[in-house]
């Protein structure tokens, strides 16, 4: 009898953990993406801050969680478990999350948002070592991939229940960021009982000193290059917040401006898993080369497109760009780092990146305040270009030291 054919998406080959990390990010993006959606324009139409602020805020959140996760994921290396390192980050995201209604001040607001990053950067390393850890190498695209998906999916509904609620509450912020507790809630749930660290392979080293000159010189060149590609390419990618933004500025009304989110993470959902199984059948660089070249159009179509449907196409390409990137990009790390040293991989990854989110972030605030919209994006485009010219280089020397995949 003859074996049924494989799924192209190999969903009966993906480790139950993988599964219900998937299922933890999906619940936490719900809660995370409701409050999101919403913020920079409560920030900008009841507080009255001014975009260069919501640019300094986003790209502190951001640049704070990624600097987080270098420590706790150099920390999951020397402990050899990652699982509970991940479910307290989630779970400190979940407590921040009441502070949203409950503020009464843009201090309160900075506040809680910069420990709900902590917490992401506490959980975001040890996670994607941990998926890297249950997953065998031939499967490893499909796995953040899904993972990716499924956290994407929650960014979908997140901004979609946020307008639901809008519209129900009548425009009440405070009512929609209360209902947003729940699902944080559900998702520290599913980490503690759903999810488990794999045995400890026999003879794997252990990592006494994540950060010692010798630990680090086992990172090798391919990973570095990858390092510092993807911090060009993260130059480009600044806050989503600015999308939100640009619809407004071309008449998109208040209350639907958060369907700028649902549309980009929709294409986005449907993308990443694909786009993970095919990589681990055709290889990596040449889907990051599409999605790099996404962006720059992208760009250049937000920088200018006047009216919404320009804007949204624009959207709906960032959205396509994400899907083929950035479950990628953590597959490139996953492949290039030693397996003892994959938490301090991504952490370094994450934290490099961080930074440059933090500058991307305050550049953006400030050409949209200088320049306007247009200078915003044309700017990405530019540090898009760069990345896209740098892959190749990339690419030849991961070709050089392995095997094509």
């Amino acid at each position: 009898m003859m074996n049924a054919p494989r799924s192209i998406l190999r969903w009966r080959e993906i480790p139950v953990s993988v599964w219900a990390l998937g299922l933890v990010s999906l619940f936490m993006d719900v809660s995370s993406e409701m409050i999101h959606a919403l913020l920079p324009l409560y920030l900008v139409t009841v507080l009255g801050t001014s975009t260069l602020t919501v640019g300094i805020i986003e790209g502190i959140a951001e640049a704070t969680a990624s600097i987080t996760k270098v420590f706790s994921g150099a920390l999951s290396d020397y402990l050899g478990k990652r699982k509970w390192l991940a479910a307290f980050g989630y779970g400190l995201a979940a407590f921040t999350k009441p502070i949203f209604p409950l503020a009464t001040s843009i201090g309160w607001l900075v506040a809680a948002r910069f420990v709900d990053r902590v917490g992401k950067g506490i959980r975001g390393a040890p996670r994607d070592a941990l998926i890297a850890d249950l997953t065998p190498a031939d499967l490893r695209g499909t796995a953040f991939g899904l993972r990716q998906s499924l956290d994407t999916i929650g960014a979908v509904l997140g901004p979609l229940l946020a307008i639901v609620f809008m519209a129900a509450f009548a425009n009440n912020f405070t009512a929609v960021f209360w209902i947003a507790v729940i699902p944080a809630l559900v998702s520290v749930a599913i980490i503690v009982f759903g999810v488990h660290d794999p045995e400890r392979p026999p003879g794997l080293r252990r990592v006494r000193a994540p950060f010692s000159r010798s630990e680090l010189a086992r990172l090798n060149t391919t990973y570095w290059m990858v390092v510092g590609v993807a911090a060009i390419f993260t130059l480009a990618r600044f806050s989503e917040a600015f999308l939100l933004l640009r619809a407004q500025s071309v008449g998109l009304p208040l209350a639907i401006v958060p369907s700028v989110m649902i549309v980009m993470n929709i294409v986005y959902t449907l993308s990443a898993w694909p786009a993970g199984a095919l990589s681990d059948r055709l290889g990596r660089y040449g889907l990051l080369t599409a999605g790099f070249a996404l962006l720059i159009l992208a760009d250049l179509v937000l920088a200018l497109g006047g009216s919404v449907i320009t804007v949204m196409i624009g959207v709906a390409l960032w959205g396509l760009h994400m899907g083929l990137t950035q479950g990628l990009l953590a597959a490139v790390v996953a492949d290039t780092a030693p397996a003892e040293l994959r938490g301090t991989a991504f952490g370094v990854f994450n934290l490099v990146s961080g930074v440059a989110t933090l500058a991307a972030s305050i550049v953006a605030g400030a050409l949209w305040d200088v320049v306007g919209p247009a200078g915003t994006f044309l700017a990405g485009a530019i540090f898009a270009t760069t990345a896209l010219a740098a892959l190749p280089l990339v690419r030849r020397k991961a070709a050089a030291v392995t095997p094509p995949r």
